[in-house]
């Protein structure tokens, strides 16, 4: 029979700190194993004064998610230990994932169809069901789910891996599946994780292969930094064993290690913030992991030498602070911004690609290149031609014809290659990245371009834009708008340059090369180089106007007009006659909407 939060609603704002013995279970879907479940118990866990602050109510909590102060219903999921059983779970966790659903016209009876879909039934079989490949058959974990619990989450990732294609290696998939339908229906569980797959602004699950190895790493990279103690001490004591082993399996630290009561107030956080906050808990468990070894000799290095990862988990089953304090500790360290994050997130995720573009060819390349940052004959011999890939001659040639134009055969650029034959880009066709591709610097053809940032997949904000973009060297922009115009910028100097001061300690207003250049693709194809490249004459300030960007615009081309500027949302923009380009406008009417922007750097500059 479906369960519905509808009993539970008028228990969800009567919340109290204590808890009584007969109502322990009030808060749990009726496919839990509720016996099993204990209450906590722990040495260090401070005693109810009487003048603890009372804990807020889920209609507080959806009233500022309606207002918009996530920040404010952050600091409460952070501060609020409900207990365990709290029916407010019920409603909160649905209310935090809904924020993150993209399809926000989902239809009521869209899961149960689904279903239908998928099994031919809305009948829950007693056969075991089999699950789709993208999920870790060893971390199927179901906490506290009874065997028609278990086949529920069965069924939930079956239906989800039928309706999201694109997932094809996601191991906590599962076990978030489980804990979500610990305090809610079998529809109201598939809807989270429709939020959660779907988000576009955090990360909550991985959902391939390259993801879940960027993560891991990324967890080490950042433990190198706030966890040096225990790293250090790890690689003392186990200097034969490599570090990767033991961060491989990070995240089952926290679901197949911490105790129940621990894993569901950390969800508390986790379905609101993203899965940063499971990197913090990663470093606070490192860190007491790391304490305990110094005086505890269960964790001695004798003990714990040759298979550090696996006394990790041992340790978590039984750690020595509550879920409050593992949690303050969490969101106590310091210099671990979002930001931070992304750009060690990003970088790794370059290295990654880059190695896999590499290996990717019949022969490895050889990346060798001259002192003036063109490649070396050398390196050009080695290059080898990829499936359906076409040289930059052949590609010149035809977008020449194109234009109507002859082919410059004083270029040499014959034994590039234009490695874009994979790109599927959503602003521009085939053709047209092939013309583009032609009017970059010769240099640049060489490398392999990586798609670092679009509206489409990381959300319309400026903030966003500079964390996934400002580190890399050139940048190639590319704008559709809603009126199907087509149009952008090679900007050939790093964005993270607003940044930079000038002896005086002022921001530069401008800044870029004469290597930056506009481009138009649709309805016209054209290419507006700087004004200066033809000649050494004094052209004066305003010819020299290429990039500025600050919180709350991005601007290309300056002096009596601005090419491209764009808001802070990146959504509206505007583009006039400059004279840094002597463009004319890029779209005929002047002002213009985002449809969608891309940005892509290049891998192995």
């Amino acid at each position: 029979m479906p369960y519905h939060r509808a009993d539970t609603s008028a228990q969800a704002d009567k919340l109290s700190g204590i808890v009584e013995e007969s109502d322990l279970y009030e808060g749990f879907a009726p496919h839990v194993e509720t016996s099993e479940i204990k209450t906590l118990d722990f040495y260090n866990l401070p005693k109810q004064t009487g003048k603890e602050p009372a804990l807020r109510s889920f209609t507080e909590i959806q009233q500022l998610l309606q207002q918009g102060k996530k920040h404010i219903v952050k600091n409460i999921l952070r501060e609020n230990s409900w207990p365990i059983n709290s029916p407010i779970r019920s409603q909160l966790w649905p209310q935090l994932c809904a924020q993150h659903l993209t399809k926000s016209n989902v239809l009521d009876g869209f899961y149960w169809e689904m279903v239908h879909q998928v099994f031919g039934t809305t009948e829950l079989s007693e056969k075991p069901i089999m699950l789709p490949a993208f999920v870790d058959a060893t971390h199927c974990l179901p906490y506290h789910l009874t065997g028609t619990g278990r086949s529920v989450a069965d069924r939930i990732v079956n239906v989800l891996g039928y309706d999201c294609p694109d997932i094809t290696y996601s191991p906590v998939l599962y076990p978030i599946t489980s804990l979500l339908l610990h305090f809610m229906s079998e529809e109201e569980a598939y809807l989270c994780l429709a939020g959660l797959v779907g988000s576009k602004e955090k990360t909550f699950i991985n959902q391939t292969k390259l993801q879940h190895e960027v993560t891991w790493k990324t967890v080490m990279q950042i433990a190198k930094k706030h966890a040096k103690s225990a790293v250090a001490y790890f690689q003392r004591i186990c200097p034969g064993q490599k570090l990767e082993r033991v961060f491989m399996d990070w995240c089952w630290w926290i679901l197949a290690g911490l105790p129940f009561q621990h894993l569901v107030r950390i969800m508390d956080c986790y379905f609101h913030e993203g899965i940063k906050v499971l990197y913090r808990v990663a470093l606070v468990i490192l860190n007491l992991f790391h304490k305990e070894c110094q005086s505890n000799n269960e964790w001695s290095p004798d003990n714990i030498k040759n298979d550090i990862g696996n006394a990790l988990i041992k340790f978590c089953k039984k750690i020595p602070v509550s879920p409050a304090k593992l949690l303050h500790a969490a969101f106590s360290i310091r210099g671990l911004s979002t930001q931070y994050i992304s750009r060690i997130f990003i970088k790794t995720e370059m290295l990654l690609k880059s190695r896999s573009v590499l290996n990717s060819g019949s022969k490895q390349l050889i990346k060798s290149r001259s002192s003036d940052n063109l490649p070396t004959s050398q390196s050009q011999v080695n290059i080898q031609m990829m499936s359906h890939t076409l040289t930059i001659r052949e590609l010149h040639s035809e977008s020449c014809r194109n234009l109507g134009e002859k082919s410059p055969g004083h270029r040499a650029i014959a034994m590039g290659v234009y490695p874009i034959h994979n790109l599927k880009s959503q602003v521009c066709k085939n053709e047209d990245l092939f013309t583009l591709w032609s009017w970059l610097p010769v240099r640049i053809t060489m490398y392999q371009p990586v798609l670092l940032y679009t509206t489409e997949e990381h959300g319309c904000s400026l903030t966003t834009f500079y964390v996934r973009v400002e580190q890399h060297e050139p940048t190639l922009l590319m704008i559709k708008t809603c009126n199907n115009e087509v149009f952008g910028a090679y900007c050939s100097s790093r964005w993270f340059e607003r940044n930079v001061k000038d002896d005086k300690g002022q921001r530069q207003a401008y800044f870029g090369t004469g290597e930056t250049f506009l481009f138009s693709l649709y309805p016209e194809r054209a290419k507006y180089p700087w004004v200066g490249i033809e000649g050494d004459r004094d052209l004066g300030h305003s010819s020299e106007l290429f990039m500025a960007a600050d919180s709350k615009m991005i601007t290309i081309g300056g002096g009596e007009g601005q090419a491209i500027w764009m808001d802070e949302n990146i959504r509206f923009g505007k583009t006039d006659s400059c004279k840094t380009f002597n463009n004319p406008p890029l779209c005929p009417s002047g002002d213009f909407e985002i449809r969608v922007l891309e940005v892509y750097g290049f891998v192995g500059i």
